[in-house]
């Protein structure tokens, strides 16, 4: 059966907007997969609705109301507050890495909420409750006014504006103060060039020459690893390993595959996003699971010839 013309329309005017929409997820949801599925959700419901769609609003802020909304439906369990201790990147697995791939070149204004997921603003939306990270991602990172959120989410201007004020004396005490700062940094050649050594290093001398004296390795739900001798020895382990440099977050990235003894195959096992400071890696942030490899197009597996 041929498509209708609003059939059309609905699957051009979603597809235009799934980068930013993707991103938008990714804020609230903290990983790759989550979003994923908060956006197919998302085509979904605009999919049934899309003929009561009125164009009183932008059609991106619509699809933005419905992805908000969806992400709200999947939180009521977790409504009940439960504040955090200590830092997210630490103990969350919640949290996973946002390939620069998957940013593309969208138009210029789009620029700031293409660049908002550097991952001390994720790691620091985990302190707030579903509704507050909603309003707060609606409003600072999006621009949506109070009232357009008060819509959105169906509640009073001034529940908003309290939900909003909450959230930002969280995100202050927790988040670089500086909005600019909630930026994903740039990528130079320099910590290309440190990543490409960093990929290439298997001994504990190989990695203590890249690291900071303070380093910090985290890799929930295990214990962070701190010190450079603690993390040169830890990184330096005799293990088989197959890696590719990438970026995400704005930061260099290693994806690594790991054969244990015996087997014929690499499994995909964690991404490694490096923060970088004069010249040495003072964090490394290991994401575990093969799910964290998926989010940027790579197999759960790879074979002994692979190059």
């Amino acid at each position: 059966m041929a498509s209708t013309a609003d059939e059309v329309w609905f699957r051009e005017t979603f597809e235009a907007h799934r980068r930013p929409l993707h991103a938008h997820c990714y804020r609230l949801a903290g990983n790759v997969a989550d979003a994923d599925d908060l956006v197919q959700e998302t085509f979904l419901r605009g999919w049934r609705s899309r003929a009561q769609y009125e164009g009183r609003a932008s059609v991106r802020t619509w699809l933005f109301r419905i992805a908000t909304n969806v992400y709200l439906d999947h939180r009521k369990a977790a409504e009940r507050r439960t504040l955090p201790v200590g830092d997210p990147m630490e103990w969350s697995t919640e949290i996973g890495p946002y390939p620069d791939s998957l940013l593309g070149q969208d138009p210029p204004s789009d620029l700031v909420a293409r660049e908002t997921v550097e991952l001390a603003l994720i790691a620091a939306l985990r302190y707030l409750p579903p509704r507050q990270r909603a309003a707060f991602v609606l409003r600072d990172v999006s621009g949506w006014t109070p009232a357009e959120i008060a819509d959105g989410l169906e509640l009073a201007v001034p529940a908003v504006n309290s939900l909003i004020q909450r959230a930002r004396k969280t995100i202050r005490h927790y988040a670089p103060g500086d909005p600019r700062d909630w930026r994903r940094p740039a990528l130079t050649s320099a910590d290309e060039e440190i990543l490409r050594r960093y990929a290439a290093a298997t001994d504990p001398a190989s990695f203590r020459e890249l690291l900071a004296e303070d380093v910090r390795i985290t890799m929930p739900p295990e214990p962070p690893v701190v010190g450079r001798e603690a993390a040169a020895e830890f990184l330096g382990r005799p293990l088989d390993w197959r890696t590719f440099t990438s970026a995400a977050n704005g930061r260099p990235a290693l994806i690594c595959y790991l054969r244990h003894p015996g087997s014929d195959r690499y499994d995909a096992t964690v991404v490694d996003v490096l923060t970088i400071a004069n010249g040495r890696i003072v964090a490394s942030n290991a994401f575990v699971g093969a799910h964290h490899v998926a989010a940027f197009g790579m197999p759960a597996s790879i074979g002994l010839d692979a190059s």
